[in-house]
C-alpha cells in the first residue's frame, strides 16, 4: 500500500492572514500589491469580518504614486466588498458628489430599482437617500465602503461636507466605512471647530528596491526576467534621483525597452552582454531625461525621433517644447521678450537704434560687472520696452493692434513668458521671459533671424 506523503514545505503561504477569507485570495491579493504587505494587513485587522462593525472614518495619505488608490481598489474589488469609488476631481461640487455616491449605490444592490438621475440638493437629503439606497439585506449584512479619492478637493466645498462624511455611520446609522485618500497630511483638513477625528494610515514613498521589484514583474515573454530585471536596474540608476513617481518610471521603462534590446535583436550582442547594452542605451537614456514628467508627445513619436538617426540639428533630444508651433509675430514676440529680459537696457541704444556710432562693449560696463547675464537669470521688463525692441526686429511696420496684445497674454498662458507683480500697477505690466537659450535659437532660426547677435553677453 503507497502512502501518500504532501510536502508541506512546497507550498505557499500567505504573508496576509484574516480567518474571513480564504489562503487563496489572500495570496492572491499579495501578488497584486506587492511591497504593501504591511498597509494591507493592517486594512485587514480594521475591516474586520463582513459583518462587523468597522472604524467610521479611515484617512490615507501619501505622496503621488505611493500606490493609495490602487491599494484600495485591488483589495475591494479581490476581496468582493461592496464599495463606492469616487474622485473628488470629477466631481468638484457637493451635488456632483452626492449624486455620484448614490448612483453607485444603485450598482451594488440588485434588488435595489435603478434610476437614471437622482437629484439630491442638501447632505440631509443625501442621508434620506443612502438609508433607501442600503436597505436591501445584501447590503444591510456588510460593511459598505465608500472611498474619496484626492479627498483634499472635499475643503473647496461646503463647511459641513467634510465633518459630515467622517461620522457617516452615527448619521445613518448603518455599516458604512468613508475612506479618504489624499496626498496631504490630516492637519491641512482638520475644520477650526472641530470634527470626528478618522483613523489614519501613511503609505509612505516606494524605497529603489521597492521599485525595482515592481517594475521587475511586467517583464516581456520573449526576454528571461534576468535580462529585463538588468535593464530596470540601469533605468533607476538613472532615473532615481530625478524621479521618484512609479507611473512616469513604467512609462519610461516600456519607452525605452525597445532600444535597450536593439543590439540582442540585431545578434550583436546577448543578453548577459551588459557593456554593449548600457553603451547602446546610454545617450538614449540622457534624452529621455529631458523630457521627465513632460507628456508632451505620444510614444510613437517619441520611437519616431529615436528612429531618426541620421538627422542632425541642435532641435534633437530636446524637449517637445522646442517644436512647439507659434504664430509669425508670436515667435517675434518671444524673441523681443528674451531679447529684454537679458540684456541691460543701456544697451537697447546699441542693438537697437540704427545711428547709435561706434560704442565699445568696455565704456559702459561697470568694472564689479562680470557676471554672465544667462548666469543671473532673466530680468522683469515693462511693456513698452517689449514693444519697442518689436519695431526695432520686425521688417515689417507692426501697429500695436489688440492682436499682438491678445498674442502676449497667449505667451504667458503658454507660460514662455510670466508676469510680474500685480495687475493693478500703475506704471503698466511688467514680464519676464522664462525660456532656454536653446528654446530661443530654435524659435528664431524658425523665422531666419541670429538672436546670438542681439545677446549683450555674446558680445
Amino acid at each position: 500500500m503507497r502512502v501518500q506523503v504532501t510536502d508541506y514545505r512546497s507550498i505557499k503561504m500567505p504573508n496576509l492572514e484574516h480567518p474571513a477569507y480564504p489562503a487563496a485570495t489572500l495570496l492572491r491579493l499579495e501578488s497584486l500589491v506587492p511591497c504593501r504587505e504591511s498597509q494591507v494587513s493592517l486594512l485587514l485587522s480594521i475591516f474586520g469580518e463582513r459583518h462587523h462593525f468597522s472604524f467610521p472614518s479611515i484617512f490615507i495619505y501619501g505622496h503621488t504614486s505611493s500606490g493609495k488608490t490602487y491599494v484600495m481598489q485591488t483589495l475591494l474589488s479581490t476581496l468582493q466588498l461592496p464599495h463606492v469609488f469616487v474622485n473628488c476631481v470629477e466631481c468638484f461640487t457637493s451635488r456632483l458628489l452626492l449624486e455620484e455616491i448614490l448612483m453607485q449605490l444603485q450598482s451594488c444592490s440588485p434588488e435595489t430599482e435603478k434610476t437614471s438621475q437622482v437629484h439630491c440638493d442638501t447632505f440631509n437629503d443625501f442621508v434620506r437617500l443612502f438609508k433607501q439606497a442600503v436597505a436591501t439585506q445584501e447590503l444591510q449584512d456588510q460593511t459598505l465602503y465608500i472611498v474619496l479619492d484626492r479627498a483634499e478637493q472635499l475643503r473647496e466645498m461646503e463647511a459641513n461636507i467634510l465633518p459630515a462624511f467622517l461620522r457617516l455611520q452615527e448619521l445613518t446609522d448603518r455599516n458604512v466605512t468613508v475612506i479618504l485618500l489624499s496626498e496631504i497630511v490630516w492637519e491641512l483638513f482638520r475644520p477650526n471647530t472641530g470634527c470626528f477625528e478618522p483613523f489614519t494610515l501613511y503609505f509612505p514613498d516606494y524605497s529603489i528596491g521597492h521599485l525595482q521589484k515592481i517594475l521587475s514583474q511586467n517583464h516581456p515573454p520573449e526576454y528571461s526576467a534576468d535580462f529585463y530585471s538588468a535593464y530596470i536596474n540601469i533605468l533607476l540608476g538613472v532615473f532615481y534621483m530625478v524621479c521618484r513617481d512609479l507611473k512616469e518610471l513604467q512609462h519610461l521603462a516600456a519607452l525605452n525597452f525597445s532600444k535597450y534590446c536593439e543590439p540582442v535583436a540585431r545578434g550583436e550582442a546577448n543578453e548577459r552582454d551588459s557593456r554593449k547594452l548600457w553603451k547602446n542605451i546610454e545617450p538614449h537614456l540622457k534624452k529621455a531625461m529631458q523630457t521627465v514628467y513632460l507628456r508632451e508627445i505620444s510614444s510613437s513619436q517619441w520611437e519616431h525621433l529615436q528612429r531618426d538617426d541620421e538627422e542632425l540639428g541642435q532641435l534633437k533630444g530636446l524637449s517637445a517644447h522646442t517644436h512647439v508651433e507659434l504664430p509669425y509675430y508670436s515667435k517675434f514676440l518671444l524673441i523681443a521678450a528674451y531679447l529684454a529680459s537679458y540684456n541691460p537696457v543701456r544697451t537697447d541704444k546699441r542693438f537697437f537704434l540704427k545711428h547709435h556710432g561706434k560704442i565699445r562693449k568696455t565704456n559702459f560696463m561697470k568694472k564689479h560687472e562680470k557676471t554672465s547675464n544667462h548666469l543671473l537669470g532673466p530680468k522683469p521688463f515693462p511693456l513698452d520696452r517689449l514693444l519697442a525692441i518689436l519695431y526695432s526686429i520686425v521688417d515689417n511696420r507692426v501697429a500695436p493692434t489688440a492682436n499682438i496684445f491678445s498674442q502676449i497674454t497667449s505667451l504667458v498662458t503658454l507660460q514662455l513668458l510670466s508676469t510680474v507683480g500685480h495687475n493693478d500697477q500703475l506704471d503698466g505690466p511688467r514680464y519676464k521671459c522664462t525660456v532656454s537659450l536653446d528654446f530661443i535659437r530654435a524659435v528664431a532660426r524658425t523665422v531666419n533671424f541670429d538672436v546670438i547677435k542681439y545677446l549683450y553677453d555674446f558680445l
